[in-house]
């Protein structure tokens, strides 16, 4: 995954490789939010520090998730390897489990400090809205959709959320 050869990802501003807008933006909001409340037991301004530096240490994290994150080279992945799932079905075909795989991927940036279970209604909200022709319900999705966010999770150097992975 982060091997591949992908998409330089380049910042539509400035051409700079590795704009990741979605990651950086989420982790800034997210640093931001617990910086503020860490802050804030020094006063206002402790506040107003706190959330700055929470927001450029967020966005910093969220850039590194999303930098792990390739939609192309993840959805080539999955389209060569959906096979070998264990809860493959025959019935379905990749178009049927390819939203659910980018949900969980993409998903994965936007919930990096929290566990899959945690966000489980998140994600499923987040499918059946993106699902388009897929037949698959989300009890069949959502195992492909914990495989696509596992896979990045492994990608990711550390363990975002605490589980093991």
């Amino acid at each position: 995954m982060t091997n591949e050869k992908h998409d330089p990802n380049r910042d539509p501003i400035t051409g700079a490789p590795g704009a990741h807008p979605v990651g950086t933006g989420v982790g800034a909001a997210a640093g931001g939010l617990t910086g503020a409340a860490v802050g804030s037991a020094a006063g206002p301004v402790g506040t107003a520090v706190g959330a700055v530096v929470g927001a450029v240490a967020g966005g910093l994290g969220g850039k590194a998730v999303g930098e792990a994150v390739n939609p192309t080279a993840e959805d080539a992945y999955w389209r060569d390897n959906y096979k070998n799932e264990p809860y493959y079905n025959t019935q379905y075909s990749y178009d049927d489990y390819s939203p659910a795989y980018r949900t969980g991927y993409e998903a994965r940036s936007r919930y990096a400090d929290r566990k899959f279970d945690e966000v489980e209604n998140d994600l499923r909200s987040d499918y059946e809205r993106a699902r388009g022709k897929s037949q698959l319900a989300w009890d069949d999705a959502k195992d492909a959709t914990r495989a696509a966010w596992h896979r990045v999770e492994r990608a990711i150097p550390g363990d975002a959320d605490r589980d093991g992975r």
